[in-house]
């Protein structure tokens, strides 16, 4: 599948939102948890395009994922046992494609996408947390090689934190 990735910018940011809605309403349906109306949410997704950490995959005309990349992690990651400290990182967060394109291999390709950008802008690690109740997320990522490296407790519940050496 053909992917074009950019920035994401304001003009697209109802669809973003409505691709998310969609994306919780089909997590909630295989009871998975993990997202909802106060996370996350329409100004979360318009502060990351203000900062310029907000990508965008589109295929076939639609945005068939979304996704930050910044160098910033919550207060949790303390808890992670990072395998790389003193190397410079990208954390993955809010990646989500929409269910149209689920199941197609649009995550993979995406991390992928990701692990060569960092790659080509100096970045040695990756690191990512997905809930604990995500099958397919955690799946994707031990096949991608990230190592569990700690977990991390949210208003949802158990996270883990994953991180890839590039």
């Amino acid at each position: 599948m053909k992917i074009e990735y950019r920035p994401a910018h304001q003009i697209d940011l109802s669809e973003i939102v409505l691709l998310v809605k969609t994306a919780i309403q089909t997590m909630e349906n295989n009871h998975i948890h993990q997202w909802d109306e106060i996370y996350p949410t329409k100004e979360d997704f318009a502060e990351d395009i203000r900062q310029d950490n907000l990508y965008i995959g589109v295929s076939e005309g639609k945005i068939a994922v979304v996704f930050a990349l910044n160098k910033q992690c919550d207060e949790a990651y303390q808890n992670g046992h990072w395998q790389y400290p003193d190397r410079e990182f990208c954390v993955v967060h809010r990646l989500c494609v929409n269910p149209h394109f689920q199941h197609k291999g649009v995550a993979k390709q995406t991390m992928q996408f990701i692990e060569e950008k960092c790659k080509a802008e100096g970045i040695t690690a990756v690191r990512l947390d997905a809930f604990s109740h995500n099958p397919s997320a955690l799946k994707l990522y031990s096949h991608l090689g990230y190592r569990r490296v700690g977990h991390a407790h949210w208003r949802k519940g158990r996270f883990y934190l994953f991180e890839k050496y590039l």
